[in-house]
Parts: structure tokens; sequence; C-alpha cells
């Protein structure tokens, strides 16, 4: 559908203010995103469910350029929660193979360097190995970095942080009782999924449901959160825009 020429106007005005923070350093480096009321969405039409996770996963590409000029470095998509994983129905079935469709659309791209977060021995194998084959394809991309979780949970990911962290200390010859005198937050960081990478300065969650249900909860202990009325698949460039200024118009205190 064609922009009504004010409406575009408006968006400009809001770019044009974005691009100023952006060269102020004003922006997100990393952007946790919750993709959430593809359901809701298609039901909203009389659709199955199926149409609107299709529908959510062709919105991913269109994001992701969306993104690209402010100078974001990495952009987390949680797609599918381990709780999720616990379903056995067909719209769980029909949902990762839209996955993993999605995932191989978006390495054939060859446009983001993706990178899979979440426990993937959890999943099909034709999605874990997709997910393995888009990081390998897309390993040499520079620019924005792209976490796609799926089978991802945040209790699940401090557990098998500390779990990679003290297995690694206990194969050095270390005892547990060692290894609880000098553990640090630090420790727990480079264990992560996203070890290495920004903590997230922004959360946007779709839908209108006001919680964040466990998303990178501790690396986003100092994220400012942001709540989107529209359904993932009806968010809008304006919708993305107006999450960015919401964002500079906050005084980020990190706890203190």
């Amino acid at each position: 559908m064609r922009k009504h020429p004010i409406y575009r106007a408006y968006e400009r005005q809001l770019e044009a203010g974005l691009l100023q923070a952006r060269d102020a350093g004003a922006l997100p480096r990393h952007i946790g995103v919750i993709l959430d009321g593809n359901r809701r969405w298609a039901a909203s039409f009389g659709a199955p469910a199926a149409h609107g996770h299709k529908q959510g996963a062709l919105k991913i590409e269109e994001f992701l350029g969306w993104v690209e000029p402010f100078g974001i470095e990495v952009v987390t998509l949680w797609m599918l929660s381990t709780d999720n994983l616990k379903r056995e129905d067909k719209e769980l079935t029909d949902l990762l193979e839209i996955i993993k469709d999605a995932v191989t659309e978006l390495a054939a791209t060859r446009k983001w360097r993706l990178r899979a977060v979440g426990r993937t021995e959890l999943l099909p194998p034709e999605l874990a190995t997709a997910l393995k084959q888009a990081e390998t394809k897309t390993s040499d991309i520079q620019g924005l970095q792209v976490n796609i979780a799926v089978g991802y949970g945040g209790r699940a990911e401090i557990l098998d942080a500390v779990k990679a962290y003290l297995n690694a200390e206990i194969t050095k010859g270390a005892t547990l009782f060692e290894v609880a005198q000098k553990i640090d937050v630090a420790d727990i960081d480079k264990n992560l999924y996203t070890a290495g990478q920004p903590e997230p300065d922004l959360v946007i969650r779709t839908s209108g449901e006001q919680r964040i249900g466990g998303f990178l909860m501790w690396q986003g202990v100092n994220s400012e959160l942001y709540f989107c009325e529209a359904y993932w698949p009806g968010f809008r460039h304006v919708d993305f825009l107006r999450a960015l200024r919401d964002y500079t118009k906050r005084t980020r205190r990190f706890g203190r």
C-alpha cells in the first residue's frame, strides 16, 4: 500500500532525528525483539496460525533492513522458546518448518552474520542443521549480527553457562569448593550464548503483552523495555522508528 505523503513526511522527520542520534552515539548497540502475536494476527483475519507464522517470518528480512541505517551492531530475534517445544501439535510442526525456511532464506541473502542461540540439540535435526549451515555460510560477513533465538529460554541459558564454566574448571583440576570461591559475574558472561556481544540496550515486544518472559534475563538486567500494541506481522516501519525515538528520550541509570 502506498503511503500518504503526510505520513511519509512524518517518517522522514523521525528518521532524520534518529540519524542525528546515531551520529551522537545515542542509539542502542544491541536490540532484542520478542516476535509476538503471529497467531492472534492470523486469527483477526480468520486465518490459520500457520499463515500468521509465515507472515511473521517474512517480516524479519524487512525489519533487518529498517535496522541497518542506524548503525546497530546486534539484533536478537526470539522466534521460539524452550516452553514452545514441549507442545506436540501440528502448529508447532508447521512453525519449525517455517523457521527452517526463514533461516535458510536469510542466510542466502548474505546480508547479515547469523548466530543460533538456544538449545539447538532439542530441535529437529533438519532445523538444527539449517541453523548450523546459516552460521557457517554467513560467518565472514561484516556489519549487523543477527542472533536467531530458537529453542531459547533465559533460565536455560544461565544454567548452560554455569554448567559450561564448572565443567571447564573441573577439567583443569579445580574442585567444586575452589570454583565456588572464585566464580564471578564475568565467568558467566563468557559462557552465555551471546558471549562477546554487547548487552541488549533495548528490548522490544510486539502484540501488547507487557512482560519479557525470560528473554535475555542475564544480559538484559539494564535493558530499556518497549511494548508495542501491533502484532509482529503488522509491525510497521514507523513502529520501529517510534521505539528508537522512545529509547533516545530515556535517561539510562544502569541501576544507579
